[in-house]
């Protein structure tokens, strides 16, 4: 039993050793409580022998007396404003004017931080803002914006069905709403979620941002798209941009091009990032086809325009640097903290 009793007096010399630096309360939790050190030795009692037990048990018992003893006294100077000193915590911890612990602060995320000022240098250039539903009709997503019946598009294993309905696939899908809500001249920012069924990848996500941009009124060409384009690039990365059209198709303009600007990050000499190709493939641009016009109720004799989609994705992972889609949805915080 030496052992069980050397206990007892270590905790009996932590008691006299804490009676001058802890108040009360917490000297109850410590020693009294039920999970305090000295029920932890009086749970000892079973495993001794039973010649053993009634002694430990005295002997605990007469520690635990003593300890409740103390504390009452010690609770009745504190009541009675007794010249003890009793350090309650330490001082700090309650000097209400000091400063206190800040917590750590978030940050934007990338994505948002991206589209964000996208949207700034749109706004700056003074475009208008304009939402439309993600569940969407198969005429706004698909009819109104000329795809053929047999556009492969239309399948369902490109796209998201939902019902009568479709999770829109680009956010071209709101051009013929804003033209109709607003009518013409228009000069709006359209910006959104789309979905796809896509197979995930470095450079594929089945949900991701998108914006059009879309300028309708008279005698607009593509003098005008070029302009903007190299006026808003050039504000995103900060640095003069030079483009180049590239014929393409897109069903809802004509003609249509793939827009490429000069490398920003080797100024078109050739590296990593644009291949060694010098050029970056940014988005997809051209004037507005003139039955989308007819659908959404503009006279194209009149009136034209131009129309561009812009992955924020893309646009956020260009400029920082971000190398797979994958980091930017997948919520690592010590990544995305980085940037």
């Amino acid at each position: 039993m030496m052992k069980e009793v050397e206990e007892v007096e270590q905790v009996a010399r932590d008691f006299e050793s804490d009676l001058q630096t802890l108040p009360p309360d917490q000297l109850r939790i410590k020693y009294l409580s039920r999970k305090g050190l000295i029920p932890k030795l009086l749970e000892k009692i079973p495993t001794l022998p039973p010649e053993q037990r009634r002694d430990f048990g005295k002997y605990v018992n007469d520690l635990k007396k003593r300890v409740e003893d103390q504390i009452k006294q010690l609770e009745e100077q504190l009541v009675a404003g007794g010249s003890k000193q009793v350090a309650v915590e330490p001082l700090f911890l309650n000097d209400m004017t000091l400063e206190g612990k800040r917590p750590p602060l978030g940050n934007v995320h990338v994505l948002f931080k991206a589209r964000d000022e996208l949207l700034g240098i749109f706004k700056s250039m003074g475009f208008s803002f304009f939402d439309g539903p993600e569940l969407e009709t198969d005429f706004y997503n698909f009819e109104a914006l000329n795809f053929p019946p047999y556009h492969p598009a239309r399948d369902m294993q490109d796209t998201l069905v939902v019902g009568d309905r479709v999770l829109r696939t680009h956010s071209s899908a709101m051009q013929v709403r804003a033209l109709q809500a607003w009518g013409v001249p228009i000069k709006v920012i359209l910006p959104g979620r789309v979905y796809r069924r896509e197979e995930v990848s470095a450079r594929k996500y089945p949900v991701f941002y998108q914006f059009d941009c879309l300028a309708v009124g008279e005698n607009i060409g593509v003098g005008h798209l070029k302009w903007t384009l190299e006026t808003f690039l050039s504000a995103y990365f900060e640095k003069n941009v030079t483009v180049r059209f590239r014929p393409s198709y897109f069903p809802f303009v004509e003609p249509g091009n793939e827009v490429d600007v000069k490398c920003v990050f080797c100024d078109g000499q050739g590296c990593s990032v644009c291949g060694g190709t010098g050029w970056l493939e940014i988005l997809g641009a051209g004037l507005v086809h003139p039955r989308v016009l007819e659908y959404a109720g503009v006279d194209p004799n009149r009136y034209s325009g131009f129309a561009f989609g812009v992955g924020v994705d893309r646009m956020a992972m260009l400029k920082y640097g971000i190398n797979d889609i994958r980091l930017i949805y997948e919520g690592d915080v010590s990544f995305l903290g980085s940037l």
